[in-house]
């Protein structure tokens, strides 16, 4: 009989907060992720991209984990983000996360070091072979500067190695081809990255949206999520064209900074005017919205109703 994937639904990507003088906010971090508890998530994805995750030391990794993990407490999974740039640093990391009791890893390809497709294939099974807890594969180019091959990440899926695919390459139609050649392995957890072709996924089978916007508006992604699920595509169509609308908050710092500090820190700027963290501070160099961008976002919160 077919099974379900053991990940799926709406698993974000979850924020960072730091303080002023950027270490990690541990009582802002609670509030988002009871925030994100509260607003019915499904999974929260720990650092990810969205959490700044590179510009965390090792030992800062893993108290984040064990935070993540105590404030959880078995309410919803946690999945983990294990990324360096070779295999035996992912390695390291993916044990720690093993211990501290992560219900999964999440692998990108290696980076910086210039690696083949069938290097990136053996990077992934390395993986898994060190620990016991599954793996989700991440394709992420726009960071890692290389695109998981469909017809490797089916191979991994097909011989056990991943037990899921976060898409964020921003290639639909790869992905599209990648549930068709994965139909018949439901047990696979096919997951969006994308904050705003969500339904679109979801309609071509998708299992899960991972969408780091969700740390602003999580009950609205859910909504989006039980739509879809009901087969109510015109609710679910209007609803994500207000995510959409709402997703514009990452654009309104640029060229002033870079795409990751707009988009991350679009996301904790608006948490911090919704009172969820107590500043927008950006890992350094990233440049944080200033107070005129702010009020852009605030703007953009109005206009989406999340603010009276």
């Amino acid at each position: 009989m077919a099974s379900a994937p053991a990940f799926q639904g709406v698993v974000p990507p979850v924020v960072t907060p730091l303080t002023a003088d950027f270490q990690v906010d541990y009582p802002s971090f609670t509030r988002v992720l009871e925030h994100l508890i509260d607003g019915g998530v499904h999974g929260l994805f720990v650092l990810g991209s969205t959490s700044e995750v590179v510009f965390h030391d090792e030992a800062t990794r893993r108290r984040i984990l064990e935070h993540a993990v105590k404030v959880a407490n078995g309410r919803v999974p946690v999945l983990a983000g294990v990324i360096d740039p070779t295999t035996d640093r992912v390695i390291g990391h993916a044990r720690v996360a093993q211990s501290i009791g992560v219900e999964a890893v999440v692998v990108t390809a290696p980076f910086y070091a210039r690696t083949s497709q069938p290097e990136i294939v053996d990077h992934f099974r390395y993986v898994r072979e060190a620990i016991d807890v599954p793996v989700i594969a991440y394709d992420i180019p726009v960071c890692v500067h290389v695109k998981l091959d469909r017809a490797g990440v089916v191979t991994l899926a097909r011989e056990g190695t991943i037990a899921g695919l976060k898409d964020s390459s921003g290639d639909d139609g790869n992905f599209r081809f990648a549930l068709m050649d994965l139909a018949d392995r439901p047990e696979i957890a096919m997951m969006t990255g994308s904050e705003i072709v969500c339904d679109s996924a979801l309609a071509a089978g998708a299992h899960g949206i991972v969408p780091g916007l969700a740390n602003v508006d999580p009950h609205g992604y859910v909504r989006l999520y039980d739509l879809c699920r009901k087969g109510d595509w015109a609710a679910a169509r209007k609803e994500q064209e207000r995510l959409c609308r709402l997703f514009e908050i990452v654009w309104v710092s640029l060229p002033r900074t870079s795409a990751g500090s707009a988009g991350v820190g679009g996301f904790k700027t608006a948490m911090r005017r919704l009172g969820i963290i107590d500043t927008n501070v950006m890992a350094r160099p990233q440049r944080a919205l200033n107070d005129a961008e702010a009020a852009k976002v605030e703007a953009i919160l109005q206009a989406t109703g999340l603010l009276a």
